[in-house]
């Protein structure tokens, strides 16, 4: 049965949806500023025109304004009448420095998801399987590194490590360190530079991301780490190891209960194992308040949740699948006893400290 259209309504609900186009084309330009290293040569020069950024990187000017312009419109920088344009350090921090604070956000804004991948995902919602992060290629590994990278750096050892139980004192006298599901490893780099006397090994069935871990590793000259390119699922039998760390990752993962136990199994008695994964509740309705929840939705159909169902029967917990109250039950099923849960202040993560 038709229904009259209310046109406040629908101009409203009109103005929503462009305005998701419009973050799109903003998300395409941030690319391509942090791509051609625009944001870091606007937070050297202050107050510029699009001839001086021209001076400056060696870039077409007119294509330059277009850029400084349509940056000037989405906020991202502040306009000077005539044609001047300013990074802010609060822009300069999330867009520019990579290295030395947590804000950093440029990194996620690594290029549009390919036609292929986009084939695949629509021919996913007929067959039921998604893709795995094998399947995504490169990209995906280099660009969950980025995103991740500036909090792993700068909070893990100074903030992180030292609020568990035990576990930095292990890590200097010596320890056996896994990270499971590692992705390219900067985790473990972060952690190897740190406490050179313990021995990290990497697990993740991602080659692409096991083959960036490599590279690192050889790049720092870090010669404590070792990279296998295997799922959790594959940990030793034997209960070695001092510390196992997982990141962003259970949720992803097609079988995590039996990656979970596997953990049980590899931990000695004493052991600890640190669980990092996003901040969200059991009740869909609860997690409405989040602003950034449709964001979450998108990483996690074209990602999280493509991933944990890229097997037949895959578990598809998707991004928001792993909350505190999941991660209590399947821990706990799985034989830990201890569970404690720790927010370090991310926006989007918290992390559980757990012990057989």
């Amino acid at each position: 049965m038709a229904t009259e259209v209310d046109k406040k309504k629908l101009r409203s609900l009109a103005f929503k949806v462009w305005s998701y186009k419009q973050g799109e084309m903003v998300a395409l330009m941030i690319h391509l500023g942090d791509r051609l290293g625009l944001y870091k040569a606007l937070a050297e020069s202050g107050i510029t025109s699009a001839d001086a950024l021209a001076g400056q990187t060696g870039y077409h000017p007119r294509w330059l304004l277009e850029w400084l312009r349509g940056q000037a419109a989405a906020k991202l920088l502040d306009y000077h009448h005539p044609d001047q344009f300013e990074l802010t350090a609060e822009g300069a921090a999330l867009l520019a420095d990579e290295e030395s604070g947590t804000d950093f956000a440029g990194g996620a804004f690594t290029g549009g998801t390919p036609p292929d991948t986009i084939d695949k995902l629509a021919e996913a919602f007929k067959t039921g399987i998604g893709l795995s992060y094998e399947d995504l290629g490169p990209n995906a590994a280099h660009r969950t590194e980025r995103m991740l990278g500036p909090w792993i750096r700068q909070a893990l050892v100074p903030q992180i490590i030292p609020a568990l139980d035990g576990v930095q004192a292990k890590l200097q006298a010596g320890a056996l360190v896994a990270d499971v599901g590692c992705g390219g490893g900067l985790t473990l780099t972060t952690m190897a530079q740190a406490f050179p006397n313990s021995e990290f090994h990497g697990f993740d069935p991602n080659s692409h991301a096991i083959e960036n871990l490599k590279k690192s590793s050889e790049k720092k000259g870090l010669t404590n780490i070792k990279a296998f390119a295997v799922g959790g699922e594959d940990l030793p039998d034997t209960a070695n190891y001092d510390f196992i760390l997982s990141f962003d990752c259970i949720h992803d993962m097609t079988r995590p209960m039996t990656v979970i136990k596997a953990v049980r199994r590899s931990l000695k008695p004493t052991g600890t194992w640190l669980i990092k994964d996003i901040r969200s509740q059991p009740d869909f309705q609860e997690n409405l308040a989040n602003p950034l929840l449709a964001m979450f939705y998108g990483f996690s159909v074209s990602a999280c949740m493509s991933s944990a169902m890229s097997e037949p029967d895959g578990a598809g917990l998707g991004t928001l699948g792993f909350n505190p109250q999941v991660a209590r039950e399947m821990t706990a099923e799985a034989g830990f006893t201890r569970f404690t849960e720790h927010d370090f202040g991310e926006a989007a993560n918290l992390y559980y400290e757990i012990r057989p």
